[in-house]
Parts: C-alpha cells; sequence; structure tokens
C-alpha cells in the first residue's frame, strides 16, 4: 500500500516516548494498537471529514508521519495539533524554576505535552458518551459506533474502523446511548458541521469565550467544555473555571485546604501563562499513571449534569 509522509519539528522539549506512554494508558482517544515504537490512529479528518490512517514515529528534534492519502498543509496541522507540535514550548519547562511543584512533574516527565483527541468532534463526542460512565465502558461504545457507523482504514496490512464524521450522525439512531445522550450527539453533529465545533473557530477565541460558547452547546457543562477547548482544540492556554477534580488534584499537590475556591485556583494557574492548559495536563496526568505510578484513568466518571 502507498503511503505518504511528513516530518513535524518540535520547538523546545518534546518526548515523543512520553506521548506514547501516555496514550497506551489513556483509552479515550481509540488509539490502534501499539508496539511501543509507533503511535497509530484513523480517525476522520477535520480538514475534509475523510477517514486517514496515520503511523507516528520518533525522529530527530520531533516526528515523522506517515499517512494512507496524500496530504495537505490542514492535515498536517492537525498532526501537529494533536501532539502539541503546533505549539512553541521552549517557555514551558521554565514554568517549572518558579513553580517547584509543576517543576517536579517536568522532572518525572520530560517533554510530556497534551496528546489531543483527533478532532474538538470526537472530543465532544467522547465527553457525552462519558457522562456519568466508567472511561472503559464509554470506550467500548465509542468503538462499537466507529464499527457500526464508521469507514474503514487500511492501516499496516489491518482494517480498522473510523468514528464517523459528523453528517454520518447527524440523523443516526441507535447508537446505543440513552436518548438524551443520542440527541446531544446530533445536536454536537449539527454544530460541527455549522463550523463551531471545529479548531480554527474555537482557537480564534479567546479561551474564557470559547468555554462560554461550548457551554451552550447539547450536553456540553463546565467539565466537558474544558475537555473539548483544551484536549479537542488544543488551545494551549486555557484554565476552565469550575473543574472539581483537577482542583482535587491541586490541593493534593499544594496542600490547599478543602474549602479552597475556585478563585484561588484560577489564581495559581495565572503563573502557568500562556502554558494553562500544558500545565493543567501534567497535573490531570499524574493520575493517568503517564507522569508517576498511579493508576485510575479507566475508573474516572465525569458528571456535567
Amino acid at each position: 500500500m502507498t503511503t505518504h509522509g511528513f516530518t513535524l519539528t518540535a520547538e523546545g522539549p518534546f518526548s515523543f516516548d512520553a506521548s506514547l506512554r501516555f496514550v497506551e494508558d489513556w483509552p479515550a482517544t481509540s488509539a490502534l494498537p501499539s508496539d511501543g515504537r509507533a503511535l497509530r490512529f484513523a480517525y476522520c479528518a477535520e480538514t475534509d471529514w475523510r477517514p486517514i490512517g496515520v503511523t507516528v514515529t520518533a525522529a530527530p528534534g520531533g516526528v515523522a508521519v506517515a499517512t494512507t492519502r496524500p496530504t495537505g498543509p490542514g492535515i498536517r496541522g492537525e498532526v501537529a495539533r494533536i501532539l502539541s507540535l503546533d505549539v512553541d514550548g521552549a517557555g514551558f519547562a521554565k514554568l517549572g524554576e518558579a513553580d517547584p511543584v509543576l517543576g517536579e512533574l517536568h522532572r518525572l516527565s520530560p517533554g510530556l505535552r497534551p496528546v489531543c483527541f483527533w478532532s474538538p468532534w470526537e472530543a465532544a463526542c467522547w465527553a457525552v458518551i462519558v457522562q456519568r460512565s466508567s472511561m472503559l465502558i464509554a470506550s467500548r461504545i465509542k468503538q462499537r459506533i466507529a464499527e457500526r457507523w464508521g469507514a474503514k482504514v487500511t492501516l499496516d496490512g489491518r482494517e480498522y474502523p473510523v468514528f464517523p464524521p459528523p453528517v454520518t450522525l447527524l440523523d443516526a439512531g441507535g447508537l446505543g446511548l440513552p436518548a438524551q445522550k443520542e440527541e446531544w450527539v446530533r445536536g454536537l453533529a449539527r454544530a460541527a458541521l455549522d463550523g463551531v465545533l471545529t479548531t480554527e473557530h474555537l482557537r480564534s477565541l479567546a479561551p474564557e469565550e470559547a468555554l462560554a460558547e461550548l457551554r451552550a452547546l447539547p450536553g456540553v457543562g463546565p467539565f466537558s467544555a474544558g475537555l473539548i477547548l483544551i484536549r479537542g482544540a488544543g488551545a494551549p492556554d486555557a484554565f476552565p473555571g469550575d473543574e472539581p477534580r483537577l482542583f482535587a488534584i491541586l490541593r493534593e499537590a499544594y496542600g490547599l485546604p478543602e474549602d479552597t475556591p475556585p478563585a484561588a485556583y484560577r489564581g495559581l494557574a495565572e503563573a502557568w501563562r500562556p502554558y494553562r492548559s500544558w500545565a493543567s495536563f501534567l497535573f490531570r496526568a499524574s493520575t493517568y499513571g503517564a507522569v508517576d505510578d498511579r493508576a485510575g484513568a479507566r475508573r474516572l466518571t465525569t458528571d456535567d449534569h
């Protein structure tokens, strides 16, 4: 099978191995089986909503990318966003010099950058599917939707289903979700096709404005809005104003009292500008086992509503 390729260069510290280890412990993305050397995934590219298979391996100063069809700047930008290589990270490590707690996370997992969903659309669907469910169960439901409704991509001699594009789920029923969640997914599909639920649109807005716009979408609460903006669109400098799980992680890390108000967490995050998303990601990743040995990612649930 013909493959097409390009390279991406990292500005600032970056560890592909750290990214790969994170993905292997994070079921939300539906990455394909790993051999410990390559990140493989198949998705509907936001650029044209056509399916594509991608294989990423380490390369000097960045990564080498092989794809199952020709690519232009749009898809190259998408892969860069997925690995947070579209942002100059040179200043991120310096934040740890002023913040010893964050600095310790840098030390434990140097070069780890946020790994994003393949698209904001897929992140939004995941946010709805996982609500009041475990990550493991949600990942199985997401996979079944891909198998029933998605196209197939052949990668390394094997055929894999791809999570369907918005137009496919616009009028779809029988997704294996409660009726309310299925209605939310259809609403998200309309938003994606209208250009609202896209990387270009969300990152054109100030983070606070983008979060407010996302919270107006069906089925999207504060946690989901932050997930879509930060881990979907890859916005590097956003901080959700109300995320109890992240607040709990920060309380433990900084020794804060139980009754610490949300404004105090926002104040803490001000010191992380312009990498508030990246710093928050490192703290969340520490609970996934990507930064230290604590497990639990597959037991996490979200509870926006």
